[in-house]
C-alpha cells in the first residue's frame, strides 16, 4: 500500500492508483476522433432522420442529439435528475423516450425538445425501452430492474400488458423482425441469463427460455438473416440460429463483459463493445478477430452503425467513430501492427460480486 497526503488518494490501493494514472494518460488519445461530454454515456441511439447525428443518454439525466461531424449538441432533452439508461424513438419518429433510474420512462417532442408524457409502472429503475406500431397502435415496451416487461399505449399512456417471466432485471428488448405483426413477438434479455419471448397481445411467454449464456445477457441484435446475436457478462458474444431452434453456432470470446453488438452486413463484420475499453471487429463467417479499435479509457457501453462507420460511446463520456470501409479498416490494421495505436489493455479481473448491477450502481453514483 502506498501512502499519500493527496485527498484524491485516500483509501486507494497501489493498483487502483496505477489504473487511474493509466486511464489519465490514455484519456489524452485522439483515436476515433473523440467527442467529449461532461458525464458518463449509458446509451446510444441512431437518428433515422439525420445520419450525421445520434442520440446519447447520460448519467447526468439528459439526452443529447449530437452532430457527429462537428461534435456540437443540436438538441438537449432535460427534466430527469437521475441517470438515463436506454433510448428509443416512437414509430413515427416524433417522440423520444428514455428509461430512467427514477422508475419511469420520460418522453420529449423531438422537434421542440419539450417534455411530454411520463410512463409509470415499474417498481425499480427502467433498463430497456423499445417502440413499435402494431395492429394500428403505437406501443412502448419497457423492461425494468424489477424483472417486469410492461407494454403501454403511447398516446394514452395506459398500460396494456405486464409480463413477469424473468427472475431478475430485464437488460434489453427487441422485436422479432420475422414474425407477423398479428403475433408481435418480443425477445427480452435478463440478468437471470435468460432470453425470453413474449407475445405482446395477451400471449405471455410463447416458449421456453433460451439459455445460451452463463450469466447476465446485456444486448440482443437481429441480423438480416433473422438470426439473433447476443452478448453477456460471461465474456462471450454468440450467434443463435433461427433455423436450428436458436442454438448457437458461433461464439466470440472476450477478456471481459461484452456490452453491445452490431452486424455490418456489407462488410461481413461483427462489432462488439467490451468492458475492457475496446471495440472489436470480428469476421462474421469465421469468428476470427480482425481488429481492435482502442481509444476509450473506460467501459464501452454502446454501439450504433451509421453507414460504414461504427459509433461507440462509453463511461468515459466520449463518442468515437471507427470506419469499416475496406481501405480505412486495412489502414487501421496496418497501423496497429506497427504499434501506432494505444496499447491493448490487459484483461480485467472479474468482480467477486455476483450481481453486476451492484458494480454498475457504484460506478454511476461516483462524481462525474
Amino acid at each position: 500500500m502506498t501512502t499519500s497526503s493527496h485527498r484524491d488518494h485516500f483509501f486507494q490501493t497501489s493498483a487502483s492508483l496505477d489504473d487511474q494514472q493509466r486511464k489519465d494518460a490514455k484519456s489524452q488519445n485522439s483515436n476515433g476522433n473523440p467527442i467529449r461530454l461532461q458525464s458518463k454515456i449509458l446509451a446510444i441511439h441512431p437518428d433515422p432522420s439525420n445520419l450525421n447525428s445520434i442520440y446519447v443518454a447520460q448519467s447526468s439525466g439528459v439526452v443529447r442529439r449530437v452532430v457527429l461531424e462537428t461534435g456540437e449538441t443540436a438538441a438537449l432533452y432535460k427534466g430527469p435528475t437521475a441517470p438515463l439508461t436506454s433510448l428509443c424513438l416512437s414509430p413515427d419518429g416524433k417522440l423520444l423516450f428514455a428509461g430512467c433510474w427514477d422508475k419511469t420512462v420520460w418522453s420529449w417532442d423531438v422537434a421542440s425538445a419539450q417534455p411530454r408524457q411520463r410512463y409509470e409502472g415499474h417498481a425499480d429503475f427502467v433498463r430497456a425501452v423499445m417502440s413499435a406500431r402494431l395492429r394500428g397502435e403505437d406501443l412502448l415496451v419497457t423492461g425494468g430492474a424489477d424483472a417486469q416487461v410492461l407494454v403501454f399505449n403511447i398516446a394514452s399512456g395506459q398500460r396494456t400488458e405486464t409480463f413477469k417471466g424473468h427472475a431478475r432485471g430485464v437488460q434489453d428488448l427487441i422485436l422479432d423482425p420475422e414474425v407477423e405483426e398479428s403475433e408481435a413477438l418480443v425477445f427480452s434479455a435478463g440478468s437471470d441469463r435468460e432470453i425470453r419471448q413474449f407475445k405482446i397481445f395477451g400471449g405471455g411467454d410463447s416458449a421456453e427460455a433460451l439459455l445460451p449464456h452463463e450469466t447476465s445477457v446485456y444486448k440482443l441484435f437481429f441480423d438480416q438473416d433473422g438470426d439473433l446475436w447476443t452478448v453477456s457478462a460471461d465474456k462471450t458474444a454468440k450467434c443463435l440460429i433461427r433455423a436450428d431452434g436458436w442454438k448457437p453456432n458461433l461464439t466470440l470470446e472476450h477478456p471481459d463483459f461484452v456490452r453491445d453488438i452490431v452486424v455490418h452486413e456489407d462488410g461481413g463484420w461483427v462489432v462488439t463493445a467490451c468492458r475492457d475499453e475496446e471495440v472489436r471487429v470480428w469476421n462474421r463467417s469465421t469468428g476470427e478477430l480482425h481488429h481492435v479499435f482502442s481509444g476509450h479509457f473506460e467501459e464501452v457501453t454502446g454501439l450504433v452503425l451509421v453507414g460504414s462507420t461504427v459509433v461507440s460511446a462509453g463511461i468515459d463520456g466520449t463518442i468515437r467513430q471507427w470506419s469499416l470501409r475496406p481501405d480505412e479498416l486495412q489502414k487501421a490494421v496496418e497501423l496497429a501492427s506497427k504499434g501506432d495505436v494505444v496499447a491493448e489493455l490487459e484483461p480485467s479481473t472479474e468482480s467477486m460480486l455476483t450481481e453486476e448491477e451492484e458494480r454498475e450502481l457504484a460506478e454511476l453514483m461516483e462524481d462525474d
